[in-house]
């Protein structure tokens, strides 16, 4: 169940650490978000280390479908409503400056990269999109809405934002990251105060960031309350119809779609993560009924970490935890946020001002909705008498048997049948 980006593109390797270093800053996480603060400290003149328990791009980064967009599907309209006009634009312009700041990159990194519109469409209801629509006038972007779209059912239209782009992430990665100090397979076991414990030595470091997707300390931010984990499937079609554009349902359990070159990327069938869901037989039904003759060559899964509010945390851990940053909660945009996070958090790490870190910090209000569904789920999990329990905080496990995995619908951790750790924040393998 490789993504096409693993099978199309050669992953550079990195030693593994096996003595004590320091550093003035350390990246834990060798995902895009990881990657991206490493590049932009290098290029700073900071010292910094970046360590990977596993493989640098072998977790969500390899199973994007690689979007490079602002528009986050109908964001703008509830970020005006809940945040006030000033801070959807502070979010509008950090997502806006890190598809330009991608598309510098690649003009010196082979990641066949290209622009397209973004596209966010509704079945039935155009009223979404007319609001969607005011909101990006408000905020002074030149958006349209368009009633015919060419996907092979009907719409209500959707909302079109130009001058956004595509590329091959792993592409992108192995040219981003010549010339990094990165460690792979280096595991950190403990945080202290200026110091990590890995598997291969300690790490003496002034400031650190956890960029794991899902953050692994417990005891601070209270981010087992703040986040969720969701996940998505993706086909990768042959002979199907390649459209230009990317598409994107504007209701969260809704389809997606964009090519690569001559193939449809088919994207949907989402669900909590440990909670039952479409996945594939939605994707494979949906292309049995619209795409006759198109051949399946690629099937993939990803699982992003969802936020109370749509805003991923970006900025200090919590309040009690001096030098320690952190970048989670991507809502399924993790590109582009990937690259606002790298923008924040190397200004953070040097004592810089951030013209967007109010936005993004990780210490605004809980008291959302999602807040009590979360605190829902974690109960239940905590209470339902079965086994086998997660290691992370003890939930119950929901067996998958579409990936054939064992889930916890509490956090999101997520193992095999045999019990190999495969999704976090849990730190340790199922017994």
């Amino acid at each position: 169940m490789d993504s096409i980006w693993r099978e199309t593109a050669e992953r550079p390797k990195f030693p593994t650490l096996d003595q004590d270093i320091k550093a003035e800053v350390l990246i834990i996480g060798g995902g895009m978000a990881g990657l991206l603060c490493a590049h932009r400290l290098a290029q700073a003149g900071v010292d910094y280390v970046l360590v990977e328990a596993e493989e640098i791009g072998g977790g969500v980064t390899g199973n994007t479908t690689a979007k490079v967009t602002a528009q986050h599907g109908l964001i703008y309209d509830k970020l005006i409503q809940t945040f006030g006009l000033e801070a959807a634009r502070k979010y509008l312009e950090a997502n806006q400056k890190a598809v330009e700041d991608y598309r510098t990159l690649s003009r010196e990194i082979p990641c066949d990269f290209e622009e397209q519109e973004a596209i966010v469409y509704t079945l039935h209801d155009q009223g979404p999109l007319r609001r969607e629509l005011t909101a990006l006038e408000r905020l002074g972007v030149p958006a349209q809405l368009r009633e015919a779209l060419p996907l092979p059912f009907p719409t209500a239209g959707g909302v079109c934002l130009a001058g956004q782009g595509q590329f091959h992430p792993l592409k992108f990665l192995a040219g981003l990251t010549k010339g990094l100090r990165i460690y792979e397979h280096t595991k950190v076991w403990e945080l202290r105060p200026g110091q990590a414990v890995t598997s291969g030595g300690k790490i003496q470091a002034e400031q650190i960031i956890v960029a794991t997707h899902f953050p692994f300390l417990n005891k601070h931010g209270s981010y087992f309350l703040k986040l969720y984990q969701h996940r998505s499937y993706v086909l990768a079609l042959r002979d199907a119809p390649v459209f230009q554009g990317m598409y994107v349902d504007g209701s969260q359990e809704g389809l997606s779609f964009r090519r690569y070159g001559d193939w449809l990327l088919l994207g949907g069938g989402s669900h909590r993560t440990g909670k039952q869901g479409g996945g594939w037989k939605t994707l494979t039904g949906f292309a049995r009924r619209y795409f006759p003759e198109a051949r399946e060559v690629r099937r993939w899964a990803t699982q992003d970490c969802m936020t109370l509010d749509g805003i991923p945390y970006i900025g200090p851990y919590s309040g009690r935890t001096k030098g320690l940053y952190v970048a989670t909660g991507f809502n399924k945009w993790g590109m582009t946020s990937s690259m606002v996070a790298a923008g924040i958090l190397t200004d953070l790490v040097q004592g810089k001002e951030n013209p967007y870190a109010s936005v993004f910090s990780p210490m605004r209000s809980m008291f959302r909705k999602q807040l009590a569904i979360n605190t829902m789920e974690a109960a239940k999990g905590l209470l339902t008498p079965t086994v086998p329990r997660c290691p992370h905080m003890g939930c119950a496990l929901h067996y998958n048997d579409q990936e054939h995995s064992w889930d916890c619908s509490c956090h999101g951790s997520r193992f095999t049948k045999g019990g190999r750790l495969l999704n976090n924040p849990a730190n340790a393998d199922k017994r």
